[in-house]
């Protein structure tokens, strides 16, 4: 079994924010690939199913993202689901908005998420799937930047970039993660990707 966790937090009034594209991710691949009904369990909701070969436990930690790990080590640990049988969904500030990449392990580089994640699973060897939000242009605007709604002007993308998760999923559950990220870069190609206000066009301060 795999465990794959799209971090956010549980207010309705967040359910739109930049911090909670994790959600939005897992939720689309529940929808797309017909899992069961999210329920309540492990300080989190669940929905159980399979893609391919591969049976697959989703989950979104209601703990707020500032305790995201306990939820996610209490899943775990029932379920006996080594780390790297572990993927994590979630925000990134240092890709361009729409940008997709996969990594095992890493610095939490101030997300707080994946700071308590790395706390709880006492390891790094955990996948994450880090879903490029853009970056605000200056360290004063981040705060505001992740715990803001996306923009009218980013749907467009921002629906492309969730539907190419659902759609590559089965890439990514059978492990083949290089071919995911090139098979989201290909479907996402012609996606929209506004200028961040206070940006020059083109100007982005972060990586692609």
């Amino acid at each position: 079994m795999q465990l794959w966790a799209g971090l956010g937090n549980p207010e309705t009034s967040m359910s739109h924010n930049r911090h909670n594209i994790g959600f939005m991710a897992v939720d689309s691949i529940a929808t797309r690939h017909g899992f069961s009904p999210w329920r309540k369990r492990f300080r989190g909701e669940i929905a159980e199913g399979r893609i391919g070969n591969s049976k697959l436990l989703l989950l979104k930690p209601m703990t707020y993202m500032n305790a995201s790990g306990d939820s996610i080590r209490d899943a775990a640990a029932f379920y006996k689901i080594p780390p790297d049988a572990i993927t994590v969904f979630h925000d990134e500030l240092d890709l361009v908005a729409g940008k997709v990449r996969i990594k095992k392990g890493g610095g939490a580089a101030g997300h707080n998420g994946l700071r308590s994640t790395d706390r709880q699973l006492g390891t790094q060897d955990y996948w994450r799937v880090r879903l490029g939000i853009g970056h605000p242009g200056s360290k004063e605007r981040v705060h505001g930047w992740v715990l803001g709604d996306f923009a009218k002007a980013d749907q467009p993308w921002l629906e492309d970039l969730l539907d190419a998760v659902a759609d590559t999923a089965p890439l990514l559950a059978a492990g083949q993660r290089e071919d995911c990220m090139t098979r989201i870069a290909l479907l996402t190609s012609n996606s929209p990707k506004p200028t961040i206000p206070g940006q020059k066009a083109g100007q982005t301060g972060v990586t692609d």
